[in-house]
């Protein structure tokens, strides 16, 4: 049977990069959708070039803020199923300086945009970016914990019959972080939806008041 190369949807792909010539950073490729995520997540804007329609950041960001902002939207696509190349360069989790500093410094942004939200949608983005199945940051973080339970239960003997386990723990931990990540979604499905305004309960027929009364 003669194999043929798989059809690769190349538009549905979705690169963030920084031009060398201009310092934008551009995301190129996606569907309407995608384009909706850039734009609501790390506020790019549309622009139309030689080759198409692409997106970019604002002119005059702070790099900081083009890294930050670049971070927040491959995040977020990668949450909503797209697939996403983000220059390493832009990788606030991968930063040149180490590391662990980048994932402090990203954790510090999620709650400034926490903090700093004026509409549910929003607060709604930094929980997706928490709890997202598989990518979110506490489904990572839970993997972690599993890995290294794993590991430690090979390197080490199970405690003695009577005492505690600290490491056979580490699973029953694991899970805690499963049922947390699902009530975090739970909120933001829950903060997602457009507020509904309460609808008065209808007031029992009163007794006309006399002519008088009205007059007053």
């Amino acid at each position: 049977m003669k194999q043929t190369e798989p059809d690769f949807w190349v538009l549905e792909y979705v690169t963030i990069t920084k031009d060398p010539n201009t310092d934008l950073v551009v995301a190129i490729g996606g569907t309407e959708k995608a384009a909706y995520i850039l734009q609501r997540t790390g506020g790019f804007r549309s622009a139309s070039g030689p080759r198409g329609d692409y997106h970019r950041l604002p002119h005059g960001l702070p790099a900081e803020q083009q890294r930050r902002k670049a971070t927040a939207a491959s995040h977020a696509l990668l949450a909503a199923g797209h697939s996403v190349h983000l220059d390493p360069t832009l990788n606030m989790l991968v930063a040149p300086d180490g590391e662990r500093e980048a994932a402090v410094r990203y954790l510090t942004g999620l709650a400034e945009r926490a903090a700093a939200a004026t509409t549910s949608s929003e607060v709604a983005d930094v929980l997706t970016e928490i709890a997202a199945p598989v990518h979110g940051l506490l489904p990572l973080a839970r993997e972690v914990v599993v890995r290294a339970w794993i590991t430690a239960s090979d390197l080490q003997e199970a405690a003695p019959a009577g005492r505690p386990d600290p490491i056979a723990r580490l699973g029953s931990t694991a899970t805690s972080m499963s049922e947390a990540a699902r009530a975090i979604l739970h909120a933001r499905n829950h903060t997602a939806r457009p507020a509904q305004r309460p609808v008065a309960a209808p007031q029992p027929p009163g007794r006309a008041q006399p002519a008088s009364s009205r007059r007053r």
